[in-house]
């Protein structure tokens, strides 16, 4: 079968497969886009591990995106695992700080037998929760070409030259011309894109976020207007080697005047803490102006047990709320919050 997958080189889905993938809906001056696949392969995971510097969480969507552009001025802002893993801590002395707090909290709550142990896979030089303060990437190019398929019904790839060195099968072999080749087509596109995406960061940018008191109107959100699109999109989940667990989603609803988007970072890590980051996007439609507002809120974990209980909440009951975001958001103090907008009338 042409479908079928015999390697971790051959790329899927195909970069012909992505505009197939890719959902438009276009609402006013704005397009807003979503492509959800499976769990990113082994060579692709490789490549990302490398240009990050630290392993990837155990379930990462590579190929997913959530992209709101306006197309009079081709800004846009988009929202990618490997750009949201790009801002989790890498700095080997303050990541070693935080694991040893999560260590010594880690061991009190267990025998000592198991305690050391623990503390060997706890202390990681990163940030192994894999807590991003991610907020979108902003992309601002007048014309700009759509990016991995995006509002296009194809795009071929370009030849280039990779580094096949490094690239052995399990047993130390080389990858066959075969394997090569498709990976070599999978990495032309994503050349080809990274070209795109690089000549866009270092043109002039024109319209940028800046901070502004007007919030976001949540009156208009509770209003039961009809929802013209909606989507959920995953971009990396991990369980903490069972510890908990850490991911991040993105999901938009589409009205007929205004949008909102939400990026949340989830992160329990048992007996230890709790963390949610939440990135709203509302767009004005009518009025073509964006507001972004970050909040992140945080609480040690039996602090918020605590108040679980405190609700009258059954144990089993607190097990539940313990893995529902919307249920605890309320409960957590609010750490750091900023907002700010962008108007992209020309």
């Amino acid at each position: 079968m042409e479908s079928h997958i015999t390697t971790a080189h051959e790329p899927f889905p195909r970069p012909d497969q992505l505009p197939q993938a890719t959902t438009t809906h276009r609402q006013g001056g704005f397009a807003i886009s979503t492509r959800k696949q499976p769990i990113s392969k082994a060579g692709a995971i490789g490549r990302m591990e490398r240009a990050l510097g630290i392993p990837v969480p155990e379930m990462i969507f590579g190929d997913n995106v959530v992209a709101v552009r306006h197309a009079a001025s081709g800004w846009a802002l988009e929202f990618r695992a490997q750009d949201a893993l790009d801002r989790v801590d890498k700095h080997p002395g303050r990541a070693a700080m935080l694991q040893v707090a999560y260590a010594r909290d880690w061991s009190a709550s267990r025998d000592l037998a198991a305690a050391g142990a623990g503390i060997r896979d706890v202390v990681k030089p990163y940030d192994w929760s894999y807590s991003t303060t991610y907020r979108g990437t902003v992309v601002t190019a007048p014309a700009l070409p759509p990016l991995g398929g995006f509002e296009t019904a194809g795009a071929g790839a370009t030849a280039v030259t990779t580094d096949t060195a490094a690239k052995g099968d399990a047993d130390g072999g080389g990858a066959t011309a075969a394997e090569m080749n498709a990976e070599n087509t999978e990495e032309s596109e994503e050349s080809k894109e990274k070209k795109e995406r690089n000549a866009v960061a270092a043109a002039p940018q024109r319209f940028v976020f800046a901070p502004t008191t007007k919030p976001i109107p949540i009156e208009l959100l509770k209003r039961r207007d009809p929802i013209l699109f909606f989507d959920e999109v995953m971009l990396y989940e991990s369980e903490l080697d069972d510890n908990g667990i850490s991911v991040l989603s993105v999901k938009v609803r589409v009205h007929e005047h205004r949008m909102l988007l939400l990026a949340r970072f989830f992160l329990r890590l048992d007996n230890v803490v709790v963390r949610i980051r939440d990135t709203r996007v509302y767009v004005d439609f009518d009025a073509e102006e964006v507001t972004r507002d970050y909040t992140a809120k945080e609480l040690v974990f039996q602090e918020l047990k605590g108040k679980l209980m405190m609700r009258g909440l059954v144990p089993d009951a607190v097990t539940a709320a313990l893995r529902d975001p919307n249920q605890l958001a309320e409960l957590l103090p609010t750490v750091e919050h900023t907002l700010e907008s962008v108007s992209l009338k020309s």
